[in-house]
């Protein structure tokens, strides 16, 4: 008997679901809008983590002495300037894009600069330049690194920033070796970095000591 009651009332419900205007029928409320602050967006890029990279890279590559591998991070259209001492000067050496990768096969003596203290002249190769004046230690495990601050501190002026406007600047420090010098022996080799395209490119290495 119950039966016989439901069946029909189910089919009377679905009758007049049929024949109601839609308007008059039940909608599904709307979705509420996204949250922009959920929707993950581009993370801006530190241009000193790219250059700091970078600079890794330049330090393994002067400590292996891989040409190829330097040179793919050098200033395309400035070329690389070699510093012997802090102060940066027009007339250090800089060498084109396209010479860089021969360097440690070529046996011409350049005039580097003047020592510091005699006045004499740094005229080397660049395989002896290198050795006194780029890597005379492992920077590449430098116990302290800095970005855009110096470090060492001697009797010549840093005039990096000054002179690189814009640049940055990674340096590796050495405070000292032998206790007995009191920090006298340091030593810092500066890399400097400028914007070219939109990429960082390696312009100056700075090799820096304590001066008279």
């Amino acid at each position: 008997m119950k039966k016989t009651i439901v069946i029909p009332l189910l089919i009377a419900i679905l009758i007049i679901s049929c024949i109601l205007p839609t308007e008059l029928l039940p909608t599904p409320s709307a979705l509420p809008p996204i949250s922009t602050s959920l929707v993950p967006t581009d993370t801006p890029i530190d241009p000193q983590q790219v250059v700091l990279a970078r600079a890794g890279e330049v330090v393994l590559a002067l400590k292996n002495q891989d040409m190829l591998a330097l040179v793919g991070n050098v200033h395309p259209d400035a070329g690389l300037r070699f510093s012997p001492y802090a102060y940066v000067q027009e007339t250090d050496l800089v060498f084109p894009f396209g010479q860089i990768a021969r360097l440690p096969g070529d046996t011409t003596i350049y005039h580097w600069g003047l020592y510091d203290g005699s006045g004499f002249d740094i005229n080397l190769t660049y395989s002896d330049y290198y050795k006194e004046f780029i890597y005379d230690v492992d920077f590449a495990s430098a116990p302290q690194i800095s970005i855009n601050q110096r470090v060492g501190l001697g009797n010549t002026m840093d005039n990096s920033l000054t002179f690189y406007p814009g640049a940055i600047i990674v340096e590796y420090h050495f405070p000292g070796f032998d206790p007995s010098y009191q920090g006298m022996d340091w030593r810092s080799l500066r890399l400097v970095f400028k914007e070219y395209l939109g990429e960082w490119y390696l312009i100056g290495i700075i090799h820096d000591e304590w001066t008279i």
